[in-house]
């Protein structure tokens, strides 16, 4: 499989994202976008320009190619370098590629490259859109905290508004809310987490209240102590081990080796996301993770969610906080008032082309 016409965002190419460059760049075609300042109505004009030019320009690759080959349209996004192969998939409801040429796609060298590919579908039980996601490894999650701010700016985009706005986005977890933000920002109401033992799932024994907090886990002959959460997608949170003097200082760890192994553990019926996490003070964390499905990637969304609701149960951090992630900041908040947790953080376009499937 081969990746075509990838529009390097940087280069700012007419045919990919012009309206990203700077004012009145210069396209290859000769002609100048000029983004009003002063409204948002030139803005949008621009934006719905450069995307008929786009779709024309792939429609002319798609029609000049020699070979009789399945194709992928595509536009990449990342999430503090938690990125996606992102499909418009709003005229079916079933996924336009399978699980095997999403692993395809996701590979590195052979491919677009991505930890997962989202596909924007027709809304049902009330909302604009439905979302579903593979991850790099074909399998399918419920949810995606990076990927679902990725996919309201992929949405906006297609239906050619810059305003901001919110959309009500049905997942296998339930009903998100992104909302996009004047400064660029998107804004997720990701509900409430869930922390009943059974329901996140795990095997772990519970506390009183049914809750899994500060449990012991032997992993690689050491034992960890372990909170876990829900998102919509499991998670196994820990502040380090049993008998730690210190804190975790988590970027000396050997994530490539333990992670797997906490993925695949016993306990976890449906295999688990793992957040390791470092305390820099009661609203500062610092979290490494390993992704179910998708192993170490630079950001996870619900990850820092979960690590927010596990800091708090624990007595560790306030309900506000920023995490760090190695791809940069989140901000999650878990309000008291109605139990929901919020995220807010950056989702960014990069390139957009063709992909070949044979």
């Amino acid at each position: 499989m081969a990746a075509a016409c990838a529009q390097n965002a940087g280069a700012a190419q007419c045919q990919g994202f012009s309206r990203l460059s700077p004012l009145g760049r210069r396209c290859s075609s000769g002609s100048r976008v000029f983004l009003s300042q002063r409204g948002s109505r030139l803005k949008a004009v621009a934006l719905a320009h450069a995307v008929v030019q786009e779709r024309s320009h792939l429609e002319s690759m798609r029609s000049s190619s020699s070979l009789q080959q399945r194709t992928l349209d595509f536009v990449k996004y990342h999430g503090l370098g938690n990125d996606f192969i992102l499909v418009d998939n709003r005229d079916s409801s079933a996924p336009k590629v399978s699980p095997e040429d999403a692993i395809k796609l996701c590979d590195r060298n052979f491919g677009v490259g991505g930890d997962g590919v989202i596909f924007a579908m027709p809304g049902t039980q009330g909302c604009d859109y439905s979302m579903r996601i593979y991850n790099s490894d074909g399998s399918e999650p419920e949810m995606c905290g990076n990927g679902i701010r990725c996919m309201a700016r992929f949405v906006a985009r297609l239906e050619g508004t810059l305003e901001p706005r919110s959309y009500k986005i049905h997942t296998l977890a339930g009903t998100i809310i992104p909302e996009l933000r004047p400064d660029g920002q998107v804004a997720v109401d990701m509900g409430p987490p869930t922390l009943k033992g059974a329901e996140v799932p795990t095997k772990l024994p519970v506390n009183a209240d049914g809750a899994v907090v500060k449990q012991p886990l032997v992993v690689d002959g050491k034992t960890w102590l372990v909170t876990c959460v829900s998102m919509g997608n499991p998670h196994c949170v820990t502040f380090g081990e049993q008998d730690a003097k210190g804190d975790l200082e988590v970027n000396k760890l050997p994530l490539e080796k333990i992670g797997p192994l906490f993925e695949h553990h016993e306990v976890f019926p449906a295999r688990t996301n793992t957040e390791f996490i470092q305390v820099l003070s009661d609203t500062h964390l610092r979290m490494r993770v390993w992704e179910r499905g998708a192993g170490p990637t630079l950001a996870c969304g619900t990850g820092a969610c979960a690590v927010v609701v596990a800091a708090v149960l624990e007595g560790r951090a306030q309900r506000r906080c920023v995490v760090d992630l190695p791809g940069g900041p989140l901000e999650i908040e878990w309000k008291e008032a109605n139990n929901h947790v919020y995220m807010t953080g950056p989702a960014k376009p990069v390139f957009s082309g063709i992909a070949y499937l044979d």
